[in-house]
């Protein structure tokens, strides 16, 4: 006779709910990238195959390191919502013609309700993996790891705060 009190064991795709609103970005990542909706896992792509990712390979500029690339993604997403706010912006001011209050107000209430929670999630996962991916000594001093051309590695979230120092609503 089994004992009750043992836990249950779970397929990986029992509990997500439960276990996503716990999980830090980079292990909503890595669990996502380990085992599809079956529990098999992702079939790894011909190129992928056919690639070694080696030391060497990194060395010789083969492969762009994972840190790279979420950097160029960071910065094509903070581009891309750029333009996009600027656009609405514009039109918001043309709507609204001489009147600033209503367009401050308006555009306090669209920046307010902007949706950067795609960007932000990468964001996080930058701020998360990057020392490890740099392999960054850290300071004993400040418990944390040494600044990088001196400032902090870290990525500030983007909102609000953000939107209204691009595009301020009273100019």
């Amino acid at each position: 006779m089994q004992s009750s009190s043992a836990p249950a064991l779970r397929l990986p795709s029992e509990g997500v709910n439960e276990d996503a609103n716990r999980r830090s970005p980079a292990e909503k990542v890595v669990a996502g990238s380990l085992i599809d909706r079956t529990g098999v896992g992702k079939p790894l792509s011909e190129r992928a195959l056919q690639r070694q990712r080696t030391v060497e390979s990194y060395l010789r500029g083969d492969a762009i390191p994972r840190y790279m690339t979420r950097a160029a993604e960071i910065d094509r997403g903070l581009r891309t919502h750029r333009a996009r706010l600027e656009a609405a912006h514009r039109r918001l001011r043309e709507a609204c013609g001489a009147d600033a209050e209503r367009f401050a107000r308006e555009w306090e209430a669209r920046a307010q309700t902007w949706d950067f929670s795609a960007l932000n999630d990468l964001i996080r996962v930058h701020n998360e993996w990057y020392p490890i991916e740099r392999d960054l000594p850290m300071d004993p001093r400040t418990r944390d790891y040494v600044l990088v051309h001196g400032r902090s590695y870290k990525r500030e979230l983007v909102g609000l705060a953000w939107v209204l120092a691009q595009f301020p609503p009273h100019a």
